[in-house]
């Protein structure tokens, strides 16, 4: 995985990897040394209105599609984190978070693609470290065309010593399930701010007016942002049309720049 700040970012072939700012999970800090820990550890689901607890150890065969998340996403006096659902074009569903960090990472999945399904605090894990007893649930699972990933998001500054040992617990359960696990601490650059922009082109919309036609013509050659608009009949309208392309990557611009007039739109090649 690339660094945050390194190099260009191509909007139309860039994925979550290619965006993301992982933590480096210490894979064996303090974690239950039974050779045994698979059937010791295990994963409380809910599914049709019941829990359903399962060793750790069948995890990968479990059918979580029919899943729902383990807890809710409500508001209370004092709460000091955000959560609600977000739209996701790919599964045509809202999905819950429970921070703004978390509906970030949601948008950004979004935008890079190849996503079949997700779930919201899927499960959730009961382990040992430091023979002590603990518990975590992830913020997502989510099913892509090559893969299941594992999330959690939690900020860099936010991630304490005691994260240490449940990220660590976490990624063997991803790994003997077949999954890979994924801290999300940050984002490279300005990927994810420009993303956010993009995102309104993620609910489908009709274009009466032909100028997403128009700004693909007028981007036969690179133009930037702005002038790539004003050479439509309606600029106004056209900039949420050029948004629209962008998001569904039918044109580039480099994520790791902020966007705006001055930005660079290039053609992209069927």
């Amino acid at each position: 995985m690339t660094g945050a700040g390194l190099g260009r970012v191509w909007s139309h072939c860039c994925g979550f990897d290619d965006l993301v700012v992982p933590y480096t999970v210490a894979w064996g800090e303090g974690l239950d040394p039974c050779a045994d820990w698979a059937a010791r550890w295990t994963a409380t689901w809910r599914v049709d209105g019941s829990d359903v607890v399962s060793p750790v150890r069948d995890l990968a065969a479990f059918p979580w599609d029919r899943a729902r998340p383990v807890r809710t996403f409500s508001w209370r006096a004092g709460q000091r984190h955000r959560p609600g659902l977000a739209f996701m074009g790919a599964t045509g569903r809202a999905h819950g978070f429970e921070s703004l960090a978390e509906r970030r990472a949601l948008t950004v999945l979004d935008f890079c693609g190849q996503v079949r399904d997700v779930l919201s605090q899927p499960f959730r894990l009961r382990f040992f470290a430091n023979e002590v007893r603990r518990e975590h649930i992830p913020d997502f699972l989510v099913a892509t065309v090559g893969a299941t990933l594992l999330i959690d998001v939690r900020p860099a500054h936010l991630v304490k010593d005691s994260d240490v040992s449940v990220f660590a617990a976490t990624g063997r359960v991803a790994a003997s399930a077949g999954w890979r696990y994924l801290v999300v601490t940050g984002w490279r650059g300005n990927a994810a701010d420009t993303v956010e922009v993009l995102a309104r082109g993620r609910r489908p919309h009709a274009d009466p007016l032909g100028l997403e036609e128009e700004l693909l013509a007028a981007a036969a050659r690179p133009r930037r942002f702005g002038e790539l608009v004003a050479a439509t009949a309606l600029p106004v309208l056209a900039r949420d049309r050029l948004q629209r392309l962008l998001w569904r990557r039918r044109l580039a611009i480099d994520l790791s720049g902020p966007l705006g007039d001055g930005t660079w739109v290039y053609p992209v090649a069927a």
